[in-house]
């Protein structure tokens, strides 16, 4: 583990104990040297050599003067003035990753890796002391520990910090060599410096400001998983397979790498980690998330923006809910059929029988613009799908060609961006010129593809720089309006 101690002035102490050895020494010199300049005198060239003396004597205190000035009086090691590390020290790189270097100083810079480890060792003394002393000959620092009790044995999971030339296997081996079993290892960046209190707390605080943040706060919580919410009925109006309520008891299920809640708004959230099994602490803090969404009840942010078209008419964009289903089912009358066409990809019909998921905060966010009479007259949907999270726009006919789905189209991707998406895809077919300038307005790297006739056009958001973690096997649903699926 890495101890840091506030750095204080130093503070030279006074020895009298050397004091009193100069001293001596300093009589003990002038002894000799009289004895010594006595018998010069005495011989034939004595006064010159005791004038010769004297000069190299002066000339050899002014360079111990100037050569004490110079270089002080530290002790070997310590740290120089400019030096805070002290002389001779290695500095270590941040947690990013690079190429060894040399400092402006001339010492030597390695570069190290942050990882996140987790394994199961035995619930005995020294145990988790073995274990650390193996991390501890490999060069590799421990800052952060976190225990999972399990009722045979316990669950370790580290942040480390280890030497850049120290490859995953080799971590793996030491650890295995040390008493570690069931071994995870996924590369971690500097939000996970973060302790588990704080984190927690701010996943808190975000879940109880917005309902849509909840499966954003379980999936970050838990790390890289599947969540799947279920709502308590089919679109349809039929009980679906997985969906009721009464097949997850209260205190919810979990089994292995598998565990299901109840979601507050009606039917189970079910969520899946192939790679590694969730332990009961985990599972605990799911539920108290969960728990914290129930108590809370409905709720969304109420911010509103008002915006001036070209043509001089405000419009205003605010975030919407399972509220604004009627207004919107409205403005689905005043859509003509080619328009909700290219939305929904299907009968026209069936259109309003998405709105329920559409609007539901659990499987994403949705912004709505309404004029200044509140009439409804554009949607925006961000429904969330992993890191390809899907965006899906519609214009009242009326409303078209003024600006308004390209700054909704901006406003999602840049809740995407919040969220922590790396990417963002819309569904639409090749003769919706509009959806595709839009897509193109972002000025984002874009991908094309043909999917059973669908063309999908996939945003590739600004990375910030960190190294992306493994992912779990995709599951995303086929493309469509109702696509409950949430990674």
């Amino acid at each position: 583990m890495t101890d840091v101690t506030p750095a204080k002035p130093a503070r030279r102490l006074h020895h009298w104990r050397r004091d009193l050895i100069e001293l001596a020494a300093l009589f003990t010199a002038v002894a000799v040297a009289d004895s010594i300049a006595k018998l010069i005198v005495h011989g034939p060239d004595g006064p010159v050599l005791l004038v010769a003396s004297a000069v190299a004597l002066a000339a050899t205190a002014a360079f111990h003067s100037w050569w004490s000035h110079r270089h002080g009086h530290s002790p070997p090691g310590a740290a120089d003035a400019g030096d805070p590390a002290g002389a001779g020290s290695e500095a270590v790189t941040g947690p990013g990753d690079g190429d060894g270097a040399e400092g402006g100083d001339g010492t030597a810079v390695h570069a190290t890796t942050l990882w996140r480890v987790r394994t199961t060792v035995r619930d005995t003394p020294g145990s988790l002391a073995a274990l650390c002393a193996a991390l501890a000959r490999r060069g590799v620092d421990i800052l952060a520990l976190q225990t999972h009790p399990l009722s045979e044995g316990t669950v370790d999971e580290f942040l480390l910090r280890a030497p850049a030339e120290l490859a995953p296997a080799d971590l793996g081996r030491e650890i295995s060599g040390a008493g570690g079993r069931d071994i995870w290892t996924e590369r971690a960046d500097a939000h996970d410096l973060v302790d588990t209190p704080t984190r927690v707390l701010n996943l808190a605080t975000r879940t109880a400001l917005d309902a849509a943040e909840l499966p954003l706060a379980l999936r970050e919580l838990l790390g890289r998983c599947t969540i799947r919410s279920q709502p308590g009925q089919a679109l349809a109006g039929s009980p679906q397979a997985g969906g009721s309520e009464g097949e997850v008891p209260p205190e919810g299920v979990l089994e292995g790498t598998v565990m299901r809640l109840r979601d507050p708004s009606g039917g189970t959230i079910g969520i899946e980690r192939p790679y590694l099994a969730f332990t009961p602490a985990e599972f605990a803090r799911a539920r108290a998330l969960v728990g914290l969404d129930a108590r809370l009840g409905p709720r969304m942010p109420r911010g509103r923006d008002v915006w001036t078209l070209p043509g001089g008419s405000e419009i205003t964009v605010r975030r919407a809910d399972t509220t604004d289903i009627p207004a919107a089912r409205d403005m689905h009358e005043r859509c003509s059929p080619e328009t909700l066409r290219k939305r929904y990809h299907g009968p026209v019909k069936d259109a309003d029988r998405y709105l329920g998921h559409l609007l539901s905060p659990r499987f994403g966010r949705t912004l709505a613009v309404q004029t200044a009479s509140g009439r409804l007259v554009a949607l925006g949907h961000l429904m969330w799908d992993g890191d390809e999270t899907e965006v899906a726009l519609l214009v009242e006919d009326a409303w078209q060609r003024r600006g308004i789905g390209g700054e909704l189209l901006r406003r999602l991707v840049a809740l995407a961006g919040e969220a922590g998406c790396e990417s963002v895809y819309a569904v639409t077919q090749s003769g919706n010129t509009g959806m595709v300038a839009a897509m193109r307005g972002l000025g984002l790297p874009l991908d094309y593809q043909i999917e059973e006739g669908t063309l999908v056009i996939t945003a590739r958001l600004a990375r910030t720089g960190t190294p992306a973690r493994p992912q779990a096997p995709d599951s995303r649903p086929p493309h469509g309006p109702y696509t409950p699926a949430t990674r």
